[in-house]
């Protein structure tokens, strides 16, 4: 059953995609095919494309994918042809010290398949799926592993976003942080996964939730999504966040952009005590500069969050029902419905900071 797709095919590091056919191998031992609905354009992959993350090239990038089993490999038992799946590009071994421990998002083995090419282009020369799932592909295959059956209802256009933004931020506030009832919340940078952790806190009950964005355009979008307020980033940020919580600033700032800029101005807006989760991505060599007295003085939290501090396999059936409850709008974080050669543009608006979540369509 070996076929020929269109795919997104990065060269290198820094060159802008090609729309080539890949050749895709049948599934083999433990390995599903699945041809893609739907597929989000993620930061990461602009940060996979710049080199900011490492990742073997050529490549086809694109993580955050839903679409149908179209066949699985011998061994398979998890889910079978015509299933409805999410692409899950971390999926734990279950066996690891970090497995074994409770924390399956920071398996240890989780990569292997973005280390193997999957596919061949149509002069021999090997590809790599980014992050083991190659979603800018009119079909992939991955591990078994790598897909999360979902509802036979569910609209798979959207629930493409299931597999990274909202695991990664809706996981940032109900695993990470486990953020209680009644309590505070700033959420810094409102793209795709900012929208998710701007719903999440909404879900949990914090109040005020207060959204911070560089673009005032996203300001009725963040109030729809349940922001109560909403702030132009900027110098004066501190003080306006602070006139809305008794002058003592938040008890959970949420940072969603991944620099250190923003890292500092969600530290600065938290009160003594309270917490800062990193959610964004950053550059290696962005540093955050923070002086020991007022790590002592302020007695805050300052924390990383990978990938929502999920497990897919539990986390996106539960985020599925909450989207069927109506509690998760997954249309709403869509801002751009694009075709595979549309990547590039979608990279560009990520830069600017414009737009929710764009996503590609495919049929």
């Amino acid at each position: 059953m070996s076929d020929t797709v269109s795919a997104a095919v990065f060269p290198a590091v820094g060159e802008p995609p090609r729309i080539e056919q890949v050749a895709l191998p049948d599934p083999g031992p433990g390995q599903v095919r699945v041809r893609l609905a739907a597929a989000g354009v993620c930061h990461s992959d602009l940060s996979l494309a710049n080199g900011v993350l490492p990742h073997h090239f050529p490549a086809v990038l694109g993580h955050e994918g839903a679409g149908t089993v179209e066949a699985v490999g011998p061994g398979v038992e998890s889910v079978a042809p015509g299933t409805p799946v999410v692409l899950n590009w971390s999926p734990p071994c279950r066996s690891c010290w970090y497995c074994a421990n409770g924390e399956p998002h920071l398996c240890e083995r989780s990569q292997d398949a973005a280390q193997r090419p999957y596919a061949e282009l149509a002069d021999g020369t090997p590809v790599y799926p980014g992050l083991g799932t190659a979603a800018f592909a009119e079909a992939t295959v991955v591990p078994e592993n790598g897909v999360v059956a979902l509802p036979e209802s569910v609209d798979l256009g959207t629930a493409a976003l299931l597999g990274c933004a909202v695991l990664t931020g809706w996981g940032a506030v109900a695993n990470t942080a486990a953020l209680p009832a009644g309590r505070s919340a700033a959420v810094i940078g409102l793209g795709g996964v900012g929208l998710a952790v701007l719903q999440a806190a909404r879900h949990a009950g914090a109040d005020p939730v207060i959204a911070v964005d560089a673009a005032p355009g996203k300001r009725d979008l963040a109030l729809s999504l349940g922001a109560t307020h909403f702030l132009a980033a900027g110098d004066g940020l501190a003080g306006e966040v602070r006139a809305l919580t008794g002058g003592r600033g938040v008890d959970h700032a949420f940072e969603v952009v991944g620099a250190s800029a923003t890292i500092r101005a969600a530290w600065d807006i938290t009160r003594r005590g309270g917490e800062v989760t990193v959610v964004g991505a950053g550059a290696l060599e962005d540093t955050v500069a923070l002086s020991a007295l007022e790590v002592f003085y302020t007695a805050r939290t300052l924390r990383g969050c990978f990938y929502g501090s999920c497990d897919p396999q539990r986390d996106i059936p539960l985020l599925a029902a909450h989207a069927a409850a109506g509690d998760l709008d997954l249309a709403a974080m869509v801002t751009d419905e694009i075709a595979l050669d549309e990547v590039p543009e979608a990279f560009a608006r990520m830069r600017a900071g414009r737009g929710g979540r764009s996503v590609v369509r495919f049929g």
